[in-house]
């Protein structure tokens, strides 16, 4: 069984390593640092087993494993982390164990034939979050590659046809998320100025108009300039001068 170590402390990825390399049938194939890191190891080595902790920087352990699921296979999780009041966030994910730091090899042992006996024959249940977990990053294929785009940096979600686009200042994504379940997740973020478009709040700098008369809103760091609808000009505009 081949397995990525995920932590950002490297004494504690290092004294797992060393448990989980004591027990016969394991590989540890990768390590990584944050969810984000995690997700690239998983997509590049493809293990059957991420031992996940929780609290991270850039994209945390509970996130991690809602993006996991969107895997083709998705791989076996196991949490580990210093603390216990995660741990009902952590079984809402459907991972098979949760091992409370400093890990004991015994408890270790225990967790793996549990993952054995969950996995033996069969795929693993996709590791997802409640839909109500809101993500710090969207992610995406591209030509077969996994993109990773921080919402934080997302400039505004068009639709186009089956797909939205996700367009932040350097690339954009095609993702498949209705934009009406990206606008409730993201409701304190982003700001509807039409039926197919939502932007940041954070990036609006402006409203003009074109030479149709057309109501366009201005973004940072972007040269497009999306309409805004008759129908959401008006609150567009009390936001701006009021935000």
């Amino acid at each position: 069984m081949r397995c990525v170590i995920v932590d950002d402390e490297a004494l504690a990825r290092e004294r797992l390593r060393s448990l989980v390399e004591e027990v016969a049938g394991l590989e540890v194939c990768g390590e990584a640092a944050n969810g984000r890191d995690a997700l690239l190891q998983c997509e590049a080595l493809r293990p059957d087993l991420v031992f996940l902790d929780i609290r991270m920087p850039v994209m945390d352990g509970l996130e991690a494993a809602r993006h996991l699921a969107s895997a083709e296979r998705p791989p076996a999780v196991i949490f580990t982390t210093a603390y216990g009041e995660h741990a009902l966030e952590a079984f809402e994910t459907h991972a098979l164990d949760y091992l409370l730091k400093p890990v004991r090899r015994e408890r270790l042992v225990q967790a793996l034939g549990r993952v054995r006996r969950m996995t033996q024959g069969s795929s693993v249940a996709p590791a997802g979050l409640p839909e109500s977990q809101v993500r710090s990053h969207i992610c995406a294929r591209v030509r077969g590659a996994l993109q990773v785009m921080p919402v934080a940096g997302i400039r505004y979600f068009q639709a186009d046809s089956k797909y939205v686009i996700a367009r932040d200042a350097d690339q954009s994504l095609l993702i498949e998320d209705p934009l009406k379940a990206l606008e409730e997740e993201f409701a304190d973020r982003f700001l509807r100025i039409h039926r197919n478009a939502l932007v940041a709040s954070a990036y609006v700098k402006a409203l003009e108009k074109d030479a149709e008369g057309r109501c366009l809103v201005v973004l940072e760091g972007v040269e497009e300039k999306l309409e805004v609808s008759r129908r959401h000009a008006p609150e567009l505009r009390r936001w701006l001068r009021t935000g």
